[in-house]
């Protein structure tokens, strides 16, 4: 059996996941982090994208999370997320609609036009998309 860790992926909505793994996979604001049991102690930003999850076992599951922190402790991995979504809940059609939507309002800048919510909002849902093409590559679908 392979050593594992407690992990733990809430939000504000509810608690996502909550058991042990064998590793945790996210994308914090300097990179892509492996974390595995003994890893160091660390507290990250994330940014909006995929949390992959290898459960004890090797089973593997994805998550969304629109940004929020890592933090690894001796014996546990907390994910706390803004927004995390299980990878096969996602609307594709409403992230799709919400790339234009913000692709549409970078383009015709008006005069309240708020820069920064522009590109967070299309920031999210190109790192949805992601996920979701991410799921159809491991399934073997395209």
């Amino acid at each position: 059996m392979a050593i594992t860790v407690h992990c733990d992926i809430v939000s504000a909505e509810e608690n996502l996941f909550s058991g042990l793994v064998e590793r945790v996979v996210a994308r914090g604001v300097v990179g892509e982090l492996g974390i595995e049991p003994g890893h160091a102690a660390l507290l990250t930003p994330l940014v909006p994208g995929t949390v992959r999850i290898i459960r004890q076992g090797g089973e593997e599951e994805v998550v969304y999370v629109s940004g929020g922190y890592l933090e690894v402790q001796p014996n546990s991995v907390t994910v706390l997320a803004d927004t995390a979504v299980r990878a096969g809940d996602i609307d594709e059609a409403a992230a799709i609609e919400a790339k234009k939507h913000a692709e549409q309002a970078i383009a015709n800048q008006g005069a309240d036009f708020d820069y920064t919510r522009a590109l967070t909002q299309l920031a999210e849902a190109a790192a949805q998309l992601r996920t979701i093409q991410q799921i159809r590559e491991k399934l073997g679908k395209r």
